[in-house]
């Protein structure tokens, strides 16, 4: 069926005549001017790319009304909710994998217990405690020298074991003829006696 030239005026006519109302539904709709706008014009476009569905006789406001309404909820469709994330509300949402940082300690602590004990000891009461060389010379009863060696060799020792993955400590070349601590042990045995 053709549509005449008197038809297609007439619907142009009554879509012309309907476009204040159009206007208000889409700003009841949309709540926004220039939403609301776009909503007019997409229903129009709609109605024109439709006009010969559009039966003569019919209630020409309600089919106006159904293309608008069912525009502005394909629009809904269409727009996916979105949030603005900025860096400082990422970063609180995400968090660093934890499983790493406890393989590190692990191997962190595997490594420092295979450490002599003075070793232990004078590295926890420089790094941990924050205590200078002199004031562990003086709680451990040994020269401040002795404690720069111990702390150096077991940094030294706690960086091979850690890159290297060694099981154990391979033995320490001494440049000295005889371990700190066996020098401070002999000096002490010969004051006594």
């Amino acid at each position: 069926m053709t549509e005449t030239g008197s038809e297609v005026d007439d619907f142009h006519a009554q879509l012309k005549a309907h476009l204040p109302r159009l206007r208000i539904y889409a700003l009841s709709l949309a709540r926004d001017r220039d939403a609301a706008n776009d909503l007019v014009q997409e229903t129009v476009v709609r109605a024109l790319k439709g006009r010969r569905s559009f039966q003569s006789g019919t209630n020409f406001p309600a089919w106006l009304f159904r293309i608008q309404r069912n525009e502005f909820i394909s629009g809904l469709r269409r727009q996916r909710p979105t949030v603005p994330v900025d860096t400082e509300i990422s970063e609180r949402l995400s968090h660093p994998p934890r499983q790493e940082s406890t393989l590190v300690m692990r191997e962190f602590v595997s490594a420092f217990a295979k450490l002599t004990s003075t070793q232990r000891e004078a590295l926890l009461l420089a790094v941990l405690e924050g205590m200078s060389y002199e004031a562990i010379a003086e709680h451990t009863g040994v020269s401040a020298g002795t404690v720069k060696s111990r702390i150096s060799r077991g940094r030294d020792m706690l960086e091979r074991l850690l890159l290297e993955g060694e099981k154990e400590p391979r033995p320490t070349i001494r440049s000295e003829p005889m371990a700190d601590r066996d020098v401070e042990d002999a000096h002490r045995a010969l004051h006594r006696d």
